[in-house]
């Protein structure tokens, strides 16, 4: 049996992410000795809430000690408290993008998926961006096909489950949650340590609440308000579920809503807001906030009904993100204002709402695209309608609301033309360059002479050396996985200075933008070359040249060649299927 720290149920009781999450730390612990140094380390910060600053200092002397003792397990470790207690999301993105190179270096597979799944939480819960976040739960599958963790698993499934859910696949994540269930309903009946009994219940009611936000999508009201019934009576006085209870809550007031029970479907909205906002849950805090709206807007009272669209607004305007379910509050919020004949707020939520549209077709596109065509139609109805019976003086202004979209659309279809140009313009330069050189990989690193003489170093010691590093460049050495200037230096019977000085010198940078640039070219010479290459993805590319992360490996193959490494995989696609086609036209008509 694992033995929780006493602080685990506390950060257990924030929400559900991180109670799942912390079922791995423990079973991570099983594998480290009690009372060692790094157990010792932990203990200054392991008590402290998530995204608790104070922890900084300590969690970084940990992940310096397992990085000094290339203790990759430990360094996975340490980088996921980083990314526990970072509060910024994007310092959380960028230890998750650490955590999976330290996980590979393990070659533990469990390890790496769980690095993915980490990374997906991110992506879920801190940006809302849910295609990013199911991309990521997808390799972590992969690398967990393998593995026998029933409990982990099940985790994974119910991450996938509410990435699709929130997604518009209801049907799909249904299926998943209905496995989820029956596994964490099944264990919580078990003998386990309260902490475990504790997460697996947990797993169970949130599985029931995304089922019930399932049927109710699949307009099943009848089985959606059974599982909200369940859901209420199991942690209906529960200090423990609160969180659980307010989501529950929910879904019982959009169901009172549903049924015209607007006084009860405001209580009950009301009640949930509290323990979601305690875990800052902005996405359905607005729900709540909408369907508030509308029960006041059916009861006759305006002003509360506009006030709380509003709070939705705000919402959006803070984190730049509205899910789909309450796109119409800003239809609403623009025909009060039109009522009114409130010209200047009519054309602000015009406004909001075409930022709403571009943010939803983004981020929910199997939603949004039968969402938008109905809105659509109905509008242009109506305003046809509209325009042929008024002639007020109203009139001009959703005149030229539809001229402002139609030339934003027309200026951002310039402004892509515009930088298509610009990448075909960097590719084609590129590729005369790849072509103009025998050997490109070493091509775009200057030769530079020195411009004065150094005492500490002799002609012949100098050219030695150049010499060797000619050969590492053509044998392809700076391939070598965890390649410094001392390992080289060493390889060439010299010190780390006098090979320092000679590269800054004749190659006209320090090392390591030396073994960048290196890298860079040899994978853009294999993309051009090798028509393998260009099916792979981004991050088997930069493995494949040795730069640990995704992201950093798409900046500095831009900074080097101009040109993003997906548009250049694009483009040589292009230019190859292009080639093919004429090869194919000549060989039928008989050209050799």
């Amino acid at each position: 049996m694992v033995n929780f720290p006493i602080s685990m149920k506390t950060k257990a009781s924030q929400y559900f992410f991180i109670l799942l999450t912390i079922f791995g730390e423990c079973l991570f612990a099983q594998k480290t000795e009690k009372f060692s140094d790094y157990y010792i380390l932990r203990r200054n910060y392991e008590g402290l809430p998530e995204n608790d600053s104070s922890a900084k200092p300590f969690v970084e002397k940990y992940i310096a000690k397992a990085k000094k003792e290339k203790n990759y397990e430990r360094l996975v470790r340490g980088y996921l408290d980083a990314i526990l207690f970072s509060p910024s999301p994007n310092d959380k993105l960028k230890f998750a993008d650490s955590t999976i190179w330290a996980s590979k270096m393990t070659r533990d597979q469990g390890m790496i998926s769980s690095a993915y799944l980490e990374k997906g939480v991110v992506y879920y819960f801190q940006f809302k961006k849910y295609q990013l976040a199911l991309d990521e739960f997808l390799r972590a599958y992969e690398y967990s096909v393998d593995g026998n963790d029933i409990f982990y698993r099940n985790r994974l499934l119910y991450f996938i489950g509410i990435v699709k859910s929130y997604i518009g696949y209801y049907g799909d994540a249904l299926e998943h949650f209905k496995k989820t269930s029956a596994f964490f309903q099944a264990e919580s009946k078990k003998k386990m340590h309260p902490n475990l009994l504790y997460a697996n219940i947990r797993g169970y009611l949130n599985s029931v609440h995304q089922m019930a936000v399932c049927y109710r999508n699949l307009k099943d009201y009848k089985t959606a308000d059974s599982l909200v019934s369940i859901g209420l009576s199991e942690t209906s006085g529960s200090k423990e579920y609160l969180q659980e209870y307010g989501y529950f809550l929910k879904e019982r007031g959009i169901a009172e809503f549903r049924k015209k029970e607007y006084k009860n479907a405001i209580s009950s909205l009301r009640s949930s807001i509290g323990s979601i906002s305690a875990v800052n849950d902005f996405a359905w805090i607005t729900v709540c906030y909408s369907f508030i709206g509308k029960s006041y807007l059916a009861s006759g009272n305006n002003p509360a009904a506009v006030l709380y669209f509003q709070k939705v607004d705000s919402v959006f305007q803070k984190h730049n993100f509205v899910l789909p379910e309450v796109r119409d509050n800003y239809e609403l919020l623009i025909n009060h204002y039109k009522d009114e004949n409130n010209i200047q707020q009519e054309l602000f939520y015009t406004r909001q709402l075409l930022k709403v549209d571009a943010s939803l077709s983004l981020d929910f596109r199997h939603l949004f695209s039968k969402l938008y065509k109905e809105y659509d139609t109905k509008r242009l109805t109506q305003e046809m309608k509209r325009l042929e019976k008024e002639s007020s003086r109203a009139s001009w202004i959703n005149i030229s609301i539809f001229i402002s979209a139609g030339i934003i659309i027309i200026l951002t279809a310039l402004k892509y033309r515009k930088r298509e140009y610009h990448i075909q313009k960097n590719y084609k330069a590129l590729e005369q360059i790849i072509l103009a050189k025998e050997e490109y990989i070493s091509s775009h690193i200057p030769t530079k002479q020195k411009e004065y003489d150094r005492q500490d170093l002799n002609e012949s010691l100098k050219d030695g050396i150049l010499y060797k590093l000619t050969q590492f460049e053509r044998k392809q050495e700076f391939l070598e996985e965890g390649l410094t200037i001392a390992k080289l230096a060493t390889k060439f019977d010299t010190n780390v200075k006098y090979l320092s000085q000679i590269i800054n010198d004749h190659k006209g940078m320090n090392f390591s933008k030396y073994l960048i640039a290196l890298r860079i070219g040899y994978i853009t010479e294999k993309l051009y070359k090798d028509r393998k290459f260009l099916t792979y993805k981004i991050t088997t590319l930069a493995e494949k040249c040795g730069i640990a992360s995704r992201s950093n490996f798409s900046k500095l193959f831009q900074e080097i060649n101009g040109i993003r490494p997906t548009d250049f995989i694009k483009n040589r696609q292009k230019d190859l299927a292009m080639n093919d086609s004429i090869n194919k036209t000549d060989s039928f008509n008989g050209i050799n």
